[in-house]
């Protein structure tokens, strides 16, 4: 099984990128024959979308090489930041580009979505926008969480969530993904 893993935050101190780096850990030690790959947007700027960028230059380059990344994968695991409600810039651009190559963004591949937030209401507002929006582009949103309030929510010594509620929530999220026996 192919995952492809990443957060949707170009912050060099993501809490986000904290998050998914967990899930990832949590998911080898329940598929251990797993491959999974981790991406750094900022691996993957480019210009503002823009109509008249797309006619002057057609779709960047990075565009495409994530869309494929996404296309090789079995299953996505993915945390997002929340700015102001919504994703963080640099993913929306990424995904306006991506979009452009197809709609079905996610081309129909499970996804489990996770959101780290330092207020109360973890994430809540981009899980929901992007779990909302997930059937328009091709996502089989097999779980959700959000850890709030990070900085009590997370051991940064361990590497890990300090609630015991959170690590359960995960385990449960990937387990969404993992093969079942024949």
């Amino acid at each position: 099984m192919r995952v492809l893993a990443f957060a949707a935050s170009n912050s060099s101190k993501s809490i986000n990128r904290a998050l998914v780096t967990y899930a990832v850990g949590r998911f080898y030690a329940l598929t251990p024959e797993a491959e999974i790959e981790f991406l750094d947007i900022n691996d993957y700027e480019m210009p503002i979308y823009s109509a008249d960028r797309e006619a002057a230059g057609g779709i960047p380059a990075p565009a495409q090489a994530f869309f494929d990344k996404i296309g090789a994968a079995d299953a996505v695991l993915v945390s997002f930041a929340e700015h102001n409600g919504s994703t963080a810039a640099a993913w929306k651009n990424i995904f306006d580009w991506m979009s452009r190559i197809n709609m079905k963004v996610w081309q129909d591949k499970p996804v489990v979505m996770f959101a780290a937030s330092p207020g109360k209401r973890a994430g809540a507002n981009v899980l929901a926008s992007q779990e909302g929006a997930a059937p328009f582009h091709g996502a089989n949103v097999k779980a959700r969480h959000g850890i709030g309030e990070w900085h009590e929510a997370w051991d940064a010594e361990a590497k890990r969530p300090a609630r015991d509620t959170d690590i359960t929530a995960i385990d449960r999220a990937i387990a969404c993904l993992a093969p079942q026996p024949a």
